[in-house]
């Protein structure tokens, strides 16, 4: 087998992975769903190799679901781990999967750029370190990403529910 094609082998491996991931996953959010008689679609999309989960709402009341999402984010992420615990009990694989609520994530993702940028703005006002509230290391990588990207530095800090970004001046 040439690099080419034991490349290719392996990308479709991890394509099927994702999608029985996906389907896996699926079937478990839609038994939850019931069980709380919550109204919801899934939509499945595998995206690099990993499996990205949205429950979303064609028409009607959304406010299950919104209190689904939790404050701060704090019940979706909570249902994430539970379905990839799912997904490891069923397959015995470790599952990267990303689970969104009515496109939450999306919005956050908008909400953590503004909030880096504005750090990043008093970083280099004042050349303080600028500490972030805390956050879910999916959402201290996007910060630290962003913070990269405009040639400063940022370290995460503290434990658990308690850890947050603090973005520093360029060293």
């Amino acid at each position: 087998m040439t690099h080419a094609q034991d490349n290719a082998a392996v990308e479709q491996a991890a394509g099927s992975r994702a999608e029985e991931e996906g389907d896996i996953a699926a079937d478990y959010l839609e038994e939850l769903l019931d069980i709380a008689d919550i109204d919801g679609d899934i939509d499945i999309e595998v995206r690099g190799g990993r499996t990205h989960l949205s429950i979303v709402q064609e028409e009607g009341d959304e406010s299950a679901l919104r209190e689904l999402i939790g404050r701060d984010g704090a019940g979706l992420e909570a249902l994430q781990e539970l379905t990839r615990l799912a997904v490891l009990t069923q397959t015995g694989n470790r599952s990267r999967l990303m689970l969104d609520i009515l496109g939450y994530r999306q919005g956050r993702t908008a909400e953590l750029e503004r909030m880096a940028e504005q750090a990043i703005a008093k970083v280099k006002d004042s050349g303080d370190s600028v500490a972030l509230q805390p956050m879910s290391a999916y959402e201290r990588k996007q910060v630290h990403d962003v913070v990269a990207d405009r040639g400063l530095h940022s370290e995460s800090e503290g434990e658990g529910a308690k850890r947050h970004v603090v973005v520093m001046p360029a060293e």
